[in-house]
């Protein structure tokens, strides 16, 4: 069976549904394959916290994206994210490895991409509950991330199904894109499974948005090493790789950190894959607050090194690295409730408490208790007792001789009841992907050509990030790219008649 129409998009999360709706308003046909049932759509999107990273000068600008009521603005500091600003965050936690033309359409597209964004129906919000603080009787932003989508990236998927459907666009679920129709010159459709038959779909554009490799324990194991077939996935269980496969199998050149990857604290005993009522409620990020824990009772990680933002996606890597792929996160009862985050006060966790440090010792699953105190006799030793903490800046308070250091919000634990949470790592993306142009979405192939007809957007564009990544970047760039390739392969498509 042949279906033929104007514009075929792989995948139903983030990205994809931004190319559905910008090819849509730009008066052609558009179909979605979507490989998971419809119960389980909306890819790794649907799992994700909602932050959405994007360039702010001013209250005013603010108020384009979302609603803020009087007593809010002359409550709270929100602070700026110029477009200096996000390049040189951008720039300094990718080790100034990322694309300078991929990051220059990312930054310089991402406020526009929300005003748009919300236009199609979606709703934003302040993100009080984790980057701000109450400082002096005002509420202080910090991290230049003051945006999130209402309902968190489930939330953000619900919103563009509700525009998706508004405009026409008609999904095919269970519809897994197995290989892509080409001639040698152009792309001209996608063949796939659906619901278990073989189908094929031309197209005079095709788009692909299904994101990366990291549901695909034998491509992470290939492509980032040593134990990561045995990590948690953050996510859909359906990102297994096969839109790069596609367009490499046609000769698209790759692109980008392919022994990288965005990868967290998450609950040790967490399922396999991602819970979609549970959502992203198993991590864990409020660490620079507390000390981190490994088998042999010690630190291993600068927990204070940064604000969370910026250290979150490449931490999970260093808790693979330790003994038994896990660690302790450790926290006294000065850090509040308004310090740590909901996914601490789910039942969806791994905690022990007690009123002592020797008492909490054993309670630590896996850990050396002796050695556990030692460690902790010696951070309070090294802690600098005359800088205050101060939780909405880089406060300074750190220690002083002992390896690693904490850089800052170096407190002692010195207040019962003790809190512990276990946590292992969890991938969210793969960085590694597909060369794009940057101005057009189109895919290129080996020799830097365009491959007509291919689109590509989302996880699966490559050269963005490296090593790391400034959180709420992800969902601003799959946004921002499916919109731009959403545009063009609509123009390529009306161009063909």
């Amino acid at each position: 069976m042949t279906k033929e129409h104007d514009v075929i998009v792989v995948g139903k999360g983030n990205a994809a549904l931004c190319a559905a709706l910008a090819a849509r308003e730009n008066g052609v046909n558009v179909v979605m394959f979507e490989a998971a049932p419809e119960e389980e759509s909306g890819g790794n999107s649907r799992y994700a916290g909602g932050l959405m990273r994007a360039v702010y000068e001013s209250v005013e600008d603010l108020k384009r994206v979302m609603e803020l009521t009087e007593e809010e603005v002359a409550n709270t500091d929100f602070g700026t994210n110029t477009k200096e600003e996000y390049f040189d965050d951008l720039f300094r936690v990718t080790n100034y490895r990322t694309d300078p033309n991929l990051s220059e359409t990312l930054v310089t597209n991402s406020f526009d991409t929300l005003v748009w964004l919300r236009s199609k129906g979606v709703r934003f919000l302040p993100v009080y509950w984790r980057q701000s603080g109450m400082v002096n009787g005002r509420r202080v932003f910090f991290g230049r991330l003051p945006f999130e989508v209402s309902g968190a990236g489930a939330g953000l998927v619900q919103f563009l199904d509700a525009a998706a459907a508004k405009a026409g666009i008609k999904v095919f679920y269970e519809t897994r894109a197995t290989d892509l129709i080409y001639d040698g010159e152009r792309v001209q459709g996608v063949r796939a499974r659906q619901k278990g038959k073989a189908v094929e779909f031309r197209a005079k554009s095709v788009i692909l948005a299904c994101g990366g490799f990291e549901a695909n324990a034998e491509m992470r194991s290939r492509y980032l090493g040593l134990d990561w077939d045995v990590v948690k996935v953050r996510g859909t269980r359906f990102n297994m790789g096969a839109g790069i496969k596609m367009a490499l199998d046609i000769g698209a050149a790759p692109y980008g950190n392919w022994t990288g990857c965005h990868a967290t604290c998450w609950d040790r005993y967490a399922p396999e894959f991602g819970d979609v009522d549970v959502g992203n409620q198993f991590q864990k990020h409020a660490y620079i607050f507390g000390l981190m824990i490994n088998a042999d009772g010690k630190r291993f990680v600068d927990e204070g090194f940064e604000f969370h933002a910026f250290t979150y996606a490449k931490y999970g890597k260093d808790v693979l690295k330790q003994p038994g792929q896990f660690a302790w996160q450790i926290f006294d009862s000065k850090i509040t409730d308004d310090m740590l985050p909901t996914e601490y006060r789910t039942k969806f966790l791994t905690k022990a408490t007690a009123n002592t440090l020797e008492e909490l010792a054993p309670k630590l699953d896996g850990v050396n208790p002796e050695t556990f105190l030692k460690t902790v006799q010696e951070y309070h030793a090294a802690v600098r007792r005359d800088v205050p903490f101060q939780q909405t800046v880089k406060d300074g308070k750190c220690t002083v001789g002992i390896t690693p250091p904490k850089s800052n919000w170096a407190q002692l634990l010195d207040t019962p009841p003790f809190h512990a949470y276990a946590v292992t790592c969890g991938i969210t993306f793969t960085f590694g992907g597909l060369r794009i142009d940057s101005k057009t979405g189109e895919v290129l192939d080996i020799d830097f050509h365009k491959i007509p007809g291919l689109y590509c957007a989302g996880e699966m564009v490559g050269g963005v990030f490296y090593g790391n990544y400034p959180s709420g970047t992800g969902l601003v760039s799959g946004a921002v790219f499916g919109r731009i390739a959403g545009a063009s392969a609509a123009a390529a498509a009306k161009s063909k008649g």
